[in-house]
């Protein structure tokens, strides 16, 4: 008898159940415009975003919810509005009603005992309710006139029907905003599991490329392996546009092309992740594409990996994330002269001085994740002179029960690095002959995602970075991992 190989991974964890904690999230945020100046009695106000239709076609456009609509209710759909009674303590999600137009096309919508049932809202009412002025005015009285929303995310026209003309209503929309990006930064469970799920699924598809790399022509093939396999495990949104970067292209650090052949190319970077439920994941693997690294891809594949131990080393809740980035550039500092790039003669202090190290590692040590694959609450500078910091995407201490990204890389950038070395900028502090050894090499970037805690931190990311496991699952297009002989 034969069996049919699945795509879908059947022994993958089931996905976090129960109502995502919208009205938890509305409690807090109320707390926090209370506690930040804002008034303890209003109304927020939020609206989701609209279908839009693709220019002259009758298509629709891809739908993506507003992340700060979702956090409050948990509701994906489109066209629907929200309010939160702070002084009542009552959330009220309005959807849109049953168009006979619609349904033929497109089905029966969702039905507001249904909405009721799926989001962790109080009431669900229709927009033809709102838009008459209708409910907002049993809403609205001397307790309830200050409307608190987020500028340019509202057009506030329900605000402007008749029945609503004898209310003196003021709007707020100093903190709101503010208040929904902070309140984020700090995870529930329940936003955890979906994030962990989300790292469960990417890096089944991550594992899934190791063994299809051998297979493979070009950086669109293996791009198309880690999206079917996202998809066919439940999750159909990308968080962001992978980055299937060969050779030299791995030296970009948001690679766009994601099609160029292999030919001769050394390894490849590949940095992509899922969503599930509106949740992130953001995971990059680094890897020789013939299943053996040389040997100064090796080197650089070890120093990230060091980086990556030794800033993980330290990361706990309250640690400033600078200090964790520099950790990472000390060691990339140290592995760098080890190797002879950076003159063997020089400190680490000296070479950190120089700001070399920017150019092997430009970008920041890592980043806040959720909703957004860069997520809220970070507080960037990136107008900060200090070139170590520009694109340091988290600043001050790292919040309890945040999720963040831990990847290091180090990378071989021509451009404008060469003209530098040309000009004698980095004179007596790099070896040009020995850097010439690894332009090759393109660029190692390794990323997981973590839970800061206390003490520690959980990591998310399942898929494996040891060196011996990648080379060994690309030599063997990953027969241990599918279980075949």
């Amino acid at each position: 008898m034969t069996h049919e190989k699945r795509i879908a991974n059947p022994a993958l964890p089931p996905p976090p159940q129960g109502k995502y904690p919208a009205k938890a999230h509305a409690r807090r945020v109320a707390k926090y415009i209370a506690e930040h100046g804002g008034p303890s009695e209003g109304l927020i106000y939020l609206e989701g975003r609209e279908t839009e239709i693709v220019e002259d076609d009758d298509k629709e456009r891809h739908y993506r919810q507003r992340r700060h609509f979702y956090y409050l209710t948990g509701c994906n759909e489109a066209d629907c509005f929200f309010a939160y009674d702070i002084a009542a303590d009552k959330s009220t999600l309005w959807i849109p009603p049953v168009d006979p137009e619609t349904v033929m096309w497109a089905g029966m919508p969702l039905l507001p005992k249904e909405a009721l049932e799926q989001f962790d809202v109080d009431q669900v009412l229709t927009t033809d309710e709102l838009k008459s002025g209708k409910s907002l005015s049993q809403m609205l009285g001397k307790s309830n006139s200050t409307i608190l929303a987020i500028k340019d995310r509202a057009d506030l026209s329900v605000f402007k029907s008749d029945a609503l003309k004898t209310f003196n209503i003021a709007f707020n929309f100093e903190i709101t905003r503010e208040a929904i990006e902070e309140c984020r930064v700090v995870k529930d469970e329940h936003e955890i599991a979906m994030i962990r799920h989300a790292n469960i699924v990417s890096s089944y598809a991550h594992s899934q490329i190791l063994g299809a790399v051998k297979r493979a022509k070009n950086e669109r093939e293996l791009n198309a392996v880690f999206v079917m396999h996202c998809h066919a495990n439940g999750c159909k949104e990308q968080a962001y546009g992978c980055i299937c970067a060969s050779g030299s292209g791995a030296a970009s650090l948001h690679y766009v092309h994601n099609d160029k052949d292999f030919g001769d190319k050394l390894n490849l970077l590949l940095d992509a992740g899922c969503e599930y439920n509106n949740y992130c994941s953001d995971i990059t693997r680094s890897f020789p594409l013939n299943g053996k690294f040389t040997k100064e891809s090796r080197d650089i594949y070890e120093l990230v990996q060091n980086m990556q131990s030794e800033a993980g080393s330290m990361i706990k809740a309250g640690v400033h994330w600078e200090d964790v980035h520099m950790r990472a550039h000390a060691v990339a500092a140290k592995g760098l002269r080890q190797l002879g790039i950076l003159n063997p003669s020089l400190s680490v202090e000296q070479i950190l001085d120089s700001k070399i190290t920017c150019r092997f590692m430009p970008h920041g040590l890592g980043h806040y994740l959720g909703m957004d694959t860069h997520d809220t609450g970070g507080h960037a500078n990136y107008a900060d002179p200090n070139e170590f910091f520009t694109y340091l995407r988290i600043r001050g201490p790292i919040k309890l029960h945040s999720v963040l990204t831990n990847e290091p890389g180090i990378y071989f950038r021509e451009f404008p690095f060469k003209q530098e070395l040309k000009d004698g900028k980095w004179d007596g502090i790099v070896d040009q002959e020995k850097l010439a050894q690894y332009w090759s090499v393109g660029g190692i970037r390794l990323e997981d995602d973590l839970v800061v805690l206390e003490n520690g931190f959980e990591n998310l990311t399942t898929v494996r970075s040891e060196v011996d496991y990648v080379e060994s699952m690309v030599q063997t297009e990953g027969a241990v991992l599918n279980g075949h002989s």
